[in-house]
């Protein structure tokens, strides 16, 4: 059986990462490592280099906006050709990111901007600035972009879909009664799963990726199926998501 893929998991946040990846490996699952800036990217491509089973994602979160120089962005595109995903980029205009708001627009629209970015994987941040994430991805044609830890209006979920977009479910959301009517709502053949671990947390602890085949119930139960019909459900998304969209 193929494995369940970890689309957005901040490796670096863990205490012993080398024990998170032989735990997700024995799970069967593989992880996206997501990184927050480039120079926490080429620390990770660094270390990790090119295991089977984990993958390095090129990002510039967007609350670390206000703090980066031209020369970020710069640093960024230029590691483009080498990254083989991009992620954790966006948008938040919730109240902790307000204030960075034309930082953010002025990076992400640069980023989009690159057809070498939207013909990449990518993991989205949108808190607080759902309308204007999804409206920017579509506009760019990134159908291989998927909205992270999505909490933004029931009534913007078409709006997603029609673009291409993705969504990813963590253990959080899987318990959370407002994330649930989300995720009814959701097309199941638009559903990733991530844990964005450490930052989420499961039976009481950090989540780790492989925690992952646990959602398995939980989201047959929500599609009216079994956790079988779950696994073969994710596993045909994400053969979808990972192959590279055909040219003409």
């Amino acid at each position: 059986m193929s494995a369940l893929w970890d689309t957005h998991c901040h490796l670096t946040g863990y205490d012993r990462p080398t024990d998170v990846m032989a735990e997700a490996a024995e799970a069967g699952v593989a992880i996206v490592a997501v990184s927050e800036d480039p120079g926490q990217y080429r620390m990770l491509r660094t270390r990790l280099g090119r295991r089977p089973g984990v993958v390095s994602a090129l990002g510039m979160h967007p609350l670390h906006a206000a703090s980066f120089a031209p020369s970020d962005l710069a640093r960024f595109l230029r590691l483009l050709p080498d990254a083989p995903w991009i992620g954790e980029i966006g948008l938040d205009f919730s109240p902790v990111g307000r204030a960075s708001r034309r930082a953010q627009l002025r990076i992400f629209e640069a980023i989009l901007s690159d057809p070498r970015t939207t013909a990449l994987p990518l993991t989205i941040h949108s808190r607080g600035a759902e309308l204007e994430t999804i409206e920017r991805l579509a506009q760019a044609g990134a159908s291989r972009a998927i909205l992270h830890w999505y909490t933004g209006p029931l009534g913007l979920l078409d709006q997603a879909v029609n673009a291409g977009l993705w969504f990813s479910v963590n253990p959080a959301m899987i318990v959370s009664t407002r994330a649930q009517r989300l995720l009814q709502e959701i097309p199941p053949d638009r559903v990733l799963l991530e844990t964005d671990g450490p930052f989420t947390r499961h039976n009481s602890k950090p989540s780790r990726p492989s925690d992952l085949p646990d959602l398995l119930p939980r989201l047959a139960a929500l599609w009216s199926t079994d956790k079988y019909g779950a696994r073969n459900q994710l596993n045909a998304n994400q053969t979808v998501f990972l192959s590279p969209p055909t040219t003409p």
